[in-house]
């Protein structure tokens, strides 16, 4: 359709089409063409042949200068949108055609989701473009290699054929260069801190039978705003025996220069090797003074914890559970079947409407879930086992006797990681009702006669202790400082847990907190005196190998107990209690009081932030732990480190709400067994 050039007459008729910007329509006699503004080759302009000729055009025009005719198109059609909130894309008459610049939607990293999306005038930048592909992949967990499919390439140049199509290794060093940007952000933020820094350590493998080690850190910024960033993702590979994780995680620690802010660090297996925590308390105690009470410092996940109590306990009713899958599916198999059994659940007054789906081995709520259907349809069972012959799955009175127990010591554990999981700033202090809760009804469990049910018990009480004598002071002192409770709610629980050694239970609960508030109070005291090194207002962040006088600064805070002045915390702990409602922030609240108790709010900033659990909520009931998929296992170290962190601190960045988090974590990255 393209024609020789010739003399030509402008019409001056107005037209819609944006197209039109780039080109000058002309008639000659009864002919109208279309002259491209850019190298002036005439086509077809006749209203008859359309617009389509003219884009085509454009997309071959080598004089085009950057201009995206696709991009012009579609921002018309969404003006007419009014709920799209474009800009309008409108071109002055005055404004020469050579000087117009088609319209692009930048990336903008500091835009939110609900913010209108505005159409900004510019060139194509092919180095944005790019810096923009290798988000886009960081944030979605795209594969490197979707920039050689096929299908990506076409669809690039039909949006902007200008856009050069890289290979995946340079899009791969453009995320490493997104990563060690991020990388500086997150350890500016970290080192601006006014408190200590928690840090979460999680064990993850792969279908290859490949370990990896997962460091978060979570602390509560200045704002009193609860925060996690994943720092490491480390590849264990055979070399790394167990000894020297300990040696991997300082090395981590260090790298990010918060070894020296550390106040607790949570691990997610309560059997860790207590040489792994005594090597990272050494490391740490060269630097400054540890917390005297090491129990505060070494924290196990709660939520885990759960996990592995309801493992043992699916465990044991191994055969009792492959019984009710085989009478699930028996009733399942036939609609016959199905509507006989429907008949008899009918006939003996069961109103359930609970559907008889067989559970999933890799999440046990789904086996709680089904242990709590089967015993609902109890009596229908008993009755299809007196009228079927073929029915070969039944329990027998007792094997229902225990289905019934474990549903519910099963019901307990989902209700209470359920309310782990689900808490959107899942403070310190939320743990301590829960795990006590757990404890009462671990004691409970082991009174019972029968010998099934009493050895289980025993055995699942037999681990939670070991958890609740590493953990339960921390947990404690966290829930003191939550002013709906005090010292009120350690008294509540251990009076019960306890009995008549509760008073000395108590007493180590109140001790403790003592302690670690005279260390705080001695750091408040150097920093009034300005005698605090540089850069820390923290008790012992800093090298102190030099300061002759720490002893004195002891000596200054204890000889002045005897002195009148009440201090923050027993100003705090005399007080009454703060009303429960349902409304309640801690750490509003905390933020609030910081004037009124200046010391005590320093160390309620640390504790408060102690992540008691580190678990995601869509692994909550995960059976088969943390497995990263196979396309990150098949990535080298450093990438998969670059591309899980960087993901972790764009998606933060960009508040984009994840199923993953955290902190974290990929779950669009994750697959399990």
């Amino acid at each position: 359709m393209e024609m020789s050039n010739d003399s030509s007459v402008k019409k001056p008729k107005r037209l819609t089409s944006v197209v039109w910007n780039h080109f000058e329509r002309v008639r000659k006699a009864d002919i109208c063409y279309a002259v491209c503004v850019h190298c002036n080759k005439k086509l077809s302009g006749s209203s008859n042949s359309g617009t389509t000729h003219l884009r085509n055009h454009l997309m071959r025009c080598l004089k085009r200068s950057n201009y995206d005719v696709s991009q012009l198109l579609a921002a018309k059609r969404l003006k007419k949108d009014s709920s799209s909130g474009l800009a309008n894309i409108g071109f002055d008459e005055g404004q020469r055609k050579d000087e117009f610049k088609s319209a692009i939607v930048k990336y903008d990293p500091n835009q939110r989701r609900d913010e209108v999306v505005t159409i900004a005038s510019s060139k194509f930048d092919q180095e944005r473009s790019q810096n923009d592909l290798a988000r886009m992949i960081i944030l979605h967990g795209y594969p490197l290699s979707i920039v050689e499919h096929v299908g990506f390439k076409v669809f690039v140049k039909n949006v902007q054929p200008l856009f050069e199509v890289l290979p995946n290794s340079t899009v791969e060093i453009s995320c490493m260069e997104i990563y060690q940007k991020e990388k500086l952000k997150i350890f500016e933020i970290i080192n601006r801190l006014p408190g200590r820094i928690n840090v979460s350590v999680e064990m993850w493998s792969s279908s290859e039978n490949i370990d990896y080690l997962c460091l978060t850190a979570h602390y509560i910024d200045e704002d009193w705003k609860l925060q996690k960033k994943l720092l490491n993702f480390i590849t264990l590979d055979s070399s790394h025996t167990e000894d020297m994780l300990s040696d991997v995680i300082i090395k981590c620690l260090v790298d990010w220069g918060i070894d020296c802010k550390l106040f607790a660090l949570t691990f997610d297996d309560f059997s860790t090797n207590y040489e792994i925590i005594r090597r990272i308390e050494e490391h740490i105690s060269k630097q400054r003074s540890l917390l005297s009470n090491v129990r505060l410092f070494d924290v196990c996940s709660a939520a885990h914890t759960i996990n592995a109590i309801a493992k043992d306990v699916i465990e044991a009713m191994r055969e009792v559970n492959q019984k009710i899958r085989g009478s699930f599916k028996y009733i399942r198999s036939s609609q016959v079947t199905q509507a006989r059994f429907n008949e008899m659940a009918h006939q003996v007054g069961i109103t359930s409407q609970k559907i008889l789906v067989p559970d999933n081995p890799g999440q046990w709520n789904l086996t709680y879930f089904m242990l709590e259907t089967a015993v609902e349809y109890k009596g229908a069972f008993s009755l299809l086992q007196k009228h079927d012959s073929h029915y070969a799955s039944a329990l027998t009175a007792l094997e229902w006797e225990w289905t019934t127990s474990v549903a519910d010591y099963l019901k307990l554990f989902v209700e209470i990681v359920n309310i782990f999981s689900s808490n959107k700033s899942p403070t310190a202090n939320i743990y301590f009702p829960e795990m006590c809760d757990v404890h009462i009804q671990l004691i409970e469990w082991c009174k019972s006669s029968d010998s099934f049910l009493n050895s289980l018990a025993s055995k699942i009480k037999a681990k939670y202790d070991k958890y609740w004598s590493k953990c339960s002071l921390a947990l404690a002192v966290a829930a003191v400082l939550d002013p709906r409770f005090k010292m009120k709610l350690v008294e509540y629980y251990y009076s019960q847990i306890y009995g008549s050694m509760a008073l000395d239970r108590i007493k180590e609960v109140s001790d403790g907190i003592k302690e670690l508030y005279d260390q705080y109070s001695i750091c408040f005291s150097m920093v009034v005196q300005g005698s605090t090194l540089h850069g820390s207002g923290l008790p012992g962040t800093g090298n102190e190998s030099r300061d002759r006088l720490k002893g004195f600064d002891k000596f200054l805070h204890e000889t002045s107990q005897s002195q009148s002045v009440m201090s923050d915390l027993d100003k705090y702990l005399e007080e009454p209690v703060f009303p429960r409602n349902c409304d309640f922030n801690i750490l509003n609240w905390w933020n609030v009081h910081t004037p009124r108790y200046p010391i005590l709010s320093m160390m309620a900033r640390d504790v408060i932030g102690t992540p008691m659990s580190s678990i995601v909520p869509e692994f909550a009931f995960c059976t088969t732990g943390r497995v990263l998929d196979r396309y990150r296992s098949s990535l080298s170290p450093d990438t998969r480190q670059a591309l899980i962190c960087a993901q972790d601190w764009l998606c933060i960045e960009l508040e984009d709400p994840r199923p993953l988090s955290t902190a974290s974590y990929i779950p669009l990255l994750l697959e399990t067994n």
